[in-house]
């Protein structure tokens, strides 16, 4: 019954993740992608905090060498939800999803050279159908419209994304508690969001449509961010490693059906072809994780 109830958590921490697109679609006339990913920030930071405070005070007390891991984690969140919101109006919804996660094939590269993981069968199909996939949905295969910042800003989205997921490992390879990775990395992604959020300008933007535009920042930071990761941690307690990345599919085939359906944004045969491909890498790169693979978080 645990496991059932950690595959829902799994499964609608992924759901959530994928809404990032109609709410930046929302946002994007009144906010610049740094100011969304600044105040997206601070709101998780709040929110992780007082989750801490309320219910589990002991994952603030942490070795001060840990801290500085901790805050390069936050700093590569923060980069990443700045890069993939930059991405997402120039190439559409599905192709800055897609090029994020060519961040699993990064983490694995990392991970045969450094970490001496074996180099399977099964990783190097996923090697080909993640390329392959990325190069059918950014438009560099098949025709379809090009947008080279953009796809630099996704392509930089994946690197960040893998940084934040390398680090996260090792954290859990020296059995850090990921309830505090994640506190103190939300607490990094706020104190840089301080900095970059322009309150001058911000502030009088949200009194000009409160009624309109204070629920669609609450419900990024909350819907997108700290709902999603706080079930996904609850799901690690349950799951192996290799079973919630192989439920990571869940986010990428959510942000392009929203997309489609909401956003109205044309998903062509080819870009159809290149979103399964990777959503099929993604899947095989969780078969290969063992049994007593760390347990780690992802977004």
């Amino acid at each position: 019954m645990k496991q059932k109830k950690a595959l829902l958590f799994i499964i609608l921490a992924g759901l959530l993740w994928g809404s990032s697109c109609l709410f930046v679609s929302a946002l994007k006339p009144y906010f610049t992608p740094l100011q969304m990913t600044g105040m997206r920030g601070i709101l998780a930071g709040i929110g992780m905090t007082v989750y801490g405070l309320l219910v589990n005070r002991s994952c603030f007390r942490v070795k001060p060498r840990w801290l500085l891991v901790f805050a390069c984690n936050g700093a590569c969140l923060f980069l990443t939800a700045f890069f993939y919101y930059s991405a997402m109006p120039l190439t559409g919804t599905p192709t800055a999803v897609i090029l994020m996660y060519l961040s699993t094939v990064m983490v694995l590269i990392f991970s045969v050279i450094v970490w001496k993981e074996r180099f399977t069968v099964l990783k190097c199909i996923s090697v080909i159908c993640v390329l392959a996939g990325c190069c059918l949905v950014s438009g560099i295969v098949g025709g379809l419209k090009f947008h080279l910042v953009g796809v630099i800003f996704g392509v930089l989205s994946g690197v960040t994304y893998t940084v934040y997921n390398i680090l996260t490992k090792f954290s859990a390879r020296h059995g850090q508690n990921p309830i505090s990775v994640t506190i103190y990395g939300f607490l990094t992604m706020s104190v840089i969001s301080l900095f970059v959020v322009e309150p001058q300008v911000t502030f009088p933007i949200l009194a000009s449509e409160p009624a309109k535009l204070i629920p669609l920042v609450l419900g990024m930071g909350i819907c997108t961010f700290i709902v999603p990761y706080f079930l996904y941690t609850l799901s690690l307690q349950e799951l192996e490693a290799g079973t919630a990345a192989s439920l990571g599919v869940v986010e990428p085939m959510a942000a392009t059906v929203y997309s489609v359906l909401f956003l109205h944004e044309e998903l062509t045969v080819f870009s159809a072809i290149g979103v399964v491909l990777v959503l099929v890498a993604v899947v095989l790169l969780g078969k290969t994780e063992g049994k007593n693979s760390p347990k780690k978080l992802e977004s």
